[in-house]
Order: structure tokens, then sequence, then C-alpha cells
């Protein structure tokens, strides 16, 4: 595959979603589908359009379709239905979950129902290799079909967690989605090669409006449409060789997922309900220490880029030598975590309002 024919539909993706964007905006605003800050929200600015999900469908829609029409790839029509109708879902999710607001349930359920359509079209954690003997292993469908919805409803709320600060969400889902289409175009996987260069140049259209200070909010519209497509786009562009090598999606996935573990051990720690919310994830953490929400933003795009690298590494390796790189990782990652005070079990309304106050401080 050619690698300046990705420019094209990378181009189209991000044209559309940057013209799409201002007039999403104004929909939001017409129909009063904006933010109302809260007491957990960064963000006191009251009245910011949400729905920015919107512009990064039309523009991945109109980047995956000249990708496939130009690229011409040899793929199965039946996972591009899975993806496209599971994907409208999620959506309509999003922009119901923006307007009226949806509980944790409901809109749990709906993503499993997503995920169901996924896997039926095709996308699914079929079999394993254990990786020093090399002995391949079939799951059964119950088994597949259970990690399967796991690993895709996982990944879709890990986005949506993360999206706390202006540009947070869009443009660390940019930075994974670019890696995972390289990892797929080293691979071989031409539909997964499309589908990340169509998201990639979405969420990079509209992050200019929403960068700090940010005009429109992806809303759950967006970082849970965000969210699904990358949890495709790792099981359709990495080869599920052995235990190890599906260790590269995770690990290119680490920031948002270890916030999100982290979040969900401290909850239940505390004795707090596991989908309250909190002022204490990597995000607010940073925008402490950092000072501005601009500063916090960056620092995790560079640690989110940090682990993408290691992620491409770590396709190069196999048996013993990835075991030892992966602990390595893992041990270097929760020194990093435990530096920035990620790890620590402190919570409830006194350690937000302290944060809080910090931050305010640090502002003024």
């Amino acid at each position: 595959m050619e690698a300046l024919l990705l420019l094209l539909p990378l181009a189209v993706a991000f044209g559309v979603a940057c013209l799409a964007t201002p007039f999403v905006a104004r929909l939001a605003n017409a129909l009063h589908i904006v933010d109302r800050p809260s007491e957990r929200t960064v963000s006191q600015r009251s009245g910011m359009p949400l729905l920015g999900g919107l512009a990064v469908g039309l523009g991945f829609a109109a980047g995956l379709a000249v990708a496939l029409w130009l690229l011409d790839p040899v793929y199965s029509w039946r996972h591009l239905q899975g993806l496209m109708l599971g994907g409208a879902l999620i959506l309509a999710t999003g922009v119901v979950d923006d307007r009226w607001g949806m509980s944790a349930w409901p809109k749990f359920a709906l993503q499993f129902a997503a995920a169901a359509i996924a896997i039926a079209y095709g996308f699914q954690i079929g079999h394993i290799t254990e990786p020093i003997s090399r002995t391949s292993f079939a799951l059964p469908i119950w088994l597949s079909w259970l990690v399967t919805s796991l690993w895709i409803v996982g990944v879709t709320n890990a986005i949506n967690l993360v999206d706390g600060l202006d540009g947070l969400a869009s443009g660390v889902a940019a930075i994974i989605g670019a890696t995972l289409s390289f990892i797929a175009w080293q691979t071989g996987q031409p539909l997964a090669v499309c589908i990340g260069i169509a998201l990639v140049g979405a969420l990079l259209g509209f992050l200019p409006f929403n960068f700090p200070p940010a005009r429109i909010f992806l809303g759950d519209t967006g970082s849970l449409l965000a969210g699904y497509l990358l949890a495709l786009l790792a099981l359709a562009g990495y080869r599920q060789v052995t235990l190890l090598t599906f260790v590269v999606p995770l690990l290119a996935l680490a920031v948002p997922i270890l916030d999100t573990a982290v979040s969900i051990v401290r909850r239940v720690r505390l004795g707090t309900p596991v989908f309250s919310a909190d002022r204490l994830h990597l995000h607010h953490r940073l925008l402490v220490a950092e000072g501005s929400a601009r500063g916090a933003v960056l620092q995790i795009y560079f640690l989110t880029g940090c682990f993408c690298l290691i992620a491409i590494a770590f396709t190069n390796l196999q048996g013993y030598g990835a075991a030892l790189f992966l602990l390595v990782t893992a041990a270097v990652t929760l020194r990093l975590l435990w530096n920035l005070g990620v790890l620590s079990q402190e919570g409830g309304k006194g350690r937000s309002g302290e944060l809080s106050a910090r931050a305010e401080e640090k502002k003024s």
C-alpha cells in the first residue's frame, strides 16, 4: 500500500471535519445541546456546544469512503457493515446522552449492543497462541464473545472517561489512531489502515476547534465514537498471533486504560459507586501540577506518544525477550504513576475540593 496515497483520504477526512464543525456547533446551540458545568467538571463555561462527534463522524465517513475507493483494498464488506452499524448506534447513544442525559446502565447496555453487532460481523478475538511453545488455542464461542465485548466496551469508555479537558480525548485518540494505523500498515491489514487514517484525519480536523481554549466539545457523541472505532481498529489491525502480541494495542491505549483501571480500584477501596465521578483522574492531577489546561493536555499527549512508541517497538519482539520488555515497561509505568500521584487512594469531596482549590490558586 503506497504511503503517499494515504494522504488524500487523510486530507479529505480533515477537511470535512474542519468544515463541518462550525455548523455542528450552531446546530448544538440551536437544539440547546450544550454543556452544563457541574462540580466534577474542570471547565465552568456554561453553554459550550456539544455534539462535536457529529463532525468527527462526518469526516470519518468521508475519509473512509475515499480511502476504500482510492486504495481498493481487499477487505470483507461484512466487516465494514458491522463497523458502520455499530458506529451508528454508538453515535446515536452519544447524541441522546448529550441532549437528555443517560444513566450508566442503559448506556452500557447500548454499548454492549454495539459491541455485539461488531462481533456478529466479524470483529472478534477468535484464537490465541501461547508465546513460548507457539501452541495455538481456539477460544470457545462464548469466551470469544465475552472477551471481545469487554475489550470494545472497555476501550470505548476509557476514551470517554479521559475526556476531561479541552482537546484531551480528541488529541489522545488521534495519537493512538495514528499508531495503530502504522502497525496495521506494517502487518498488511488494509482495511484497518483505511479505518485508522480516516479516524485520525477527522480527529485532527476537529482538534483546532477543541484545543484549549475550546469552542466546542466532543461530548459523549464524539468520545464514545472515537473509543469504539479505536477498539475495532485494534481488533482489525493487529494479527492475534500470541498472547503477548495483543499487548501492542494495550500499550498504545495505556494512558486511558490505566486511568480508568486506577479510578475503578480507587472507588472500590473508598466504598463509592464505581460509576460515580470524581476529580482525581490523571488529567485532574496534571492540571494541578501544570497550572493550566494546555500544559496538562500537552503532557498527556507526550505520555501517550511515549507509550505508542513502546507499542511500535514491541511489534518486533517475541518470546522471552518480549516478556522481559513487558515486565520492565510495567515496572517503569508503575513508578511513573506513583510519581504522578495517580496511585494515591485519597478521594472524596475533601480531596476533590483541595485539588480544585490548588488549581484555582495556580490560575490566579
